[in-house]
């Protein structure tokens, strides 16, 4: 039998997604550039931390959440995920337990309440993680959590409540990841690659860099065979994809999801709709 590999929507072999932390006002400006150019990602908020009224724009001031409402009518309708970051950004591998729960369950309830959807998914705060923390965050019906750990590398994760992102956007190799993930760069080509950035907004104003997102954007955007998606979605495909059910001699394939799934054998890439069984 010929190798199977998965495919993301449309047959694509690569897919790209982003995560920026806090919910701060900069983040206005990040959504302009990712929607310029056809990327999609994840917004990580803290309900708990929205200030009564705008944080003004002063001197020395970079940090500046977003009301309530304001953040509301960004991330609304944007096309963004709206994920977790606990409800007060503390370091939850330091809390209790019972505390620790309560800042992702509250956090979870409230931006659910705020959105009017279901929020799955979740950055850690400072990127502190524990085996107790992931065990937790099972309880609390999250399906995939987000660490600071880079790894330069484009694979699909494994671990969902450790998924480490390829780099973060100051990372002085950016553009020639982006360069090895758009021009096929590397070993492994016939598998399905993800390039996934972080950081936060602010950082941008702070440093004085917004070329680096603008430059990024630009060149990793509107490419036809990569798949912009949230990192919510791309949970779900995944998942989806590893529940299809292949016969022992390879011949057919049944697709148990709602949604339609694609692979790659041999040299062809095959469809297979919600539902059906396909013959091969």
């Amino acid at each position: 039998m010929t190798d199977v590999r998965m495919r993301f929507p449309d047959g694509k072999r690569k897919a790209l997604t982003l995560s920026y932390d806090d919910g701060v006002d900069q983040d206005v400006r990040l959504i302009e550039i990712l929607q310029r150019h056809g990327i999609k990602g994840t917004f990580n908020l803290n309900s708990g931390r929205y200030p009564a009224e705008p944080v003004p724009v002063e001197p020395g001031i970079v940090h500046r959440r977003l009301t309530r409402a304001h953040a509301t009518e960004l991330y609304r309708g944007s096309g963004m995920e709206v994920a977790i970051h606990g409800l007060s950004h503390s370091f939850m591998d330091r809390l209790p337990p019972n505390l620790c729960l309560e800042e992702i369950v509250q956090d979870r309830k409230n931006l659910e309440k705020q959105f009017g959807t279901i929020i799955r998914g979740m950055a850690y705060p400072y990127g502190t993680v524990s085996d107790a923390l992931v065990e937790m965050l099972g309880y609390a019906g999250v399906a995939y959590a987000r660490t600071t750990v880079s790894l330069e590398k484009f694979d699909v994760p494994k671990d969902w409540l450790r998924w480490n992102p390829t780099c973060h956007h100051k990372n002085p190799r950016l553009m020639e990841l982006a360069q090895d993930f758009a021009e096929d760069r590397k070993r492994n080509f016939r598998n399905p690659w993800l390039f996934y950035l972080w950081g936060h907004s602010y950082e941008f104003e702070q440093d004085d860099n917004w070329q680096i997102m603008e430059e990024f954007a630009s060149y990793m955007g509107g490419r036809e065979d990569v798949w912009y998606a949230t990192n919510l979605e791309i949970h779900d495909y995944v998942e989806n994809w590893y529940r299809l059910i292949f016969s022992m001699d390879g011949t057919m394939v049944y697709n148990p999801s709602c949604c339609e799934m694609f692979f790659n054998m041999g040299d062809q890439i095959y469809c297979v709709q919600a539902g059906e069984v396909l013959e091969i």
